[in-house]
């Protein structure tokens, strides 16, 4: 088993092929879609690398697995489909809560589907996924969204937002549904119980201090040096610095555009009748003096 990681740095996003040299059999976790917001442009420079390799190295992609509806990054996916026709796009299950939540946060149409069916498969705890020659276990560790879900291959594990490397801890958990107890309970019980020799591939990277890219450790180095969680670390302390430390970050500068790509499986808006697409942001608006919500109306009534 190979892999071959590929960096975006735009998002400071890991995405990852894993194959088989000999047979060609493969799989690709993450892919990432370019998207720049203030023109709101769409293009494929991220993924077309990955497409390249995948071509040059006559690989069949046959699933391309999502860990969970990112909230940085729009996936590429689709992209992905349309020269892999065949690949099948694969989530964890409990995708649909996802759906459902920002179904109403973002105020999309009735006729979203919030039961998956974007998704060519909906995957569930514990199965194993036979890929060819190659074969993955689903390990859902829910905590950062409700739906994420880790791949083990092997000897690796690929945990997405769940654990980063260990000079950066863990994601965050103060999106919808998202849970620091929760994450507590995936990372502890689920990832720490792999063995210590198990490779951790982690899905972003931020450089911290300047530091050369880095994306593989191992569980023996996340449960001895994780900074925010360690082997031993008690339940109490991790939840307390996690909301701590999520209550003075800023939401991700894609959050709306992304989520609302993503939890469509990577699908663009449906185009109107001029053939042009739109994505739906809503607005929060606060009073400078007041912690209170300054109502649509009152705006209206200042102009």
């Amino acid at each position: 088993m190979e892999i071959e990681p590929f960096y975006d740095e735009r998002t400071n996003t890991l995405t990852y092929v894993v194959y088989d040299d000999d047979t060609r059999d493969a799989v690709v976790i993450d892919p990432v879609l370019d998207y720049e917001p203030a023109a709101s442009k769409v293009w494929t420079e991220s993924v077309d690398r990955v497409v390249g390799f995948l071509q040059k190295n006559a690989l069949r992609v046959h699933f391309i697995l999502e860990t969970h509806a990112h909230a940085d990054h729009l996936s590429g996916a689709q992209t992905l489909k349309r020269t892999f026709p065949d690949a099948q796009l694969a989530i964890g299950e409990k995708i649909t809560q996802v759906q459902k939540t920002f179904k109403m946060v973002l105020d999309l149409p009735d006729d979203f589907p919030t039961d998956g069916r974007q998704f060519d498969r909906l995957l569930k705890d514990g199965e194993v996924v036979d890929v060819g020659s190659l074969s993955f276990k689903v390990v859902f560790t829910p905590g950062h969204t409700p739906a994420c879900a880790c791949y083990l291959f092997e000897d690796a594990v690929f945990t997405g937002d769940a654990m980063f490397m260990p000079d950066m801890g863990t994601g965050r958990c103060d999106f919808p549904m998202g849970s620091a107890e929760d994450l507590y309970e995936s990372i502890t019980t689920r990832l720490y119980a792999l063995p210590d020799d198990t490779r951790v591939f982690v899905g972003h990277d931020y450089q911290p201090g300047g530091r050369e890219l880095a994306y593989m450790s191992t569980i023996g180095e996340q449960k001895a040096g994780n900074k925010q969680l360690r082997e031993g670390t008690s339940r109490e302390d991790f939840v307390r610095f996690r909301n701590d430390r999520d209550a003075q970050l800023s939401a991700p500068r894609l959050l709306f555009q992304s989520v609302q790509i993503n939890i469509d499986a990577g699908a663009m808006p449906r185009p109107n009748e001029e053939n042009q697409r739109y994505l739906k942001i809503p607005i929060n608006i606060f009073r400078p003096d007041s912690d209170g919500d300054l109502e649509l109306s009152e705006m209206d009534d200042a102009r």
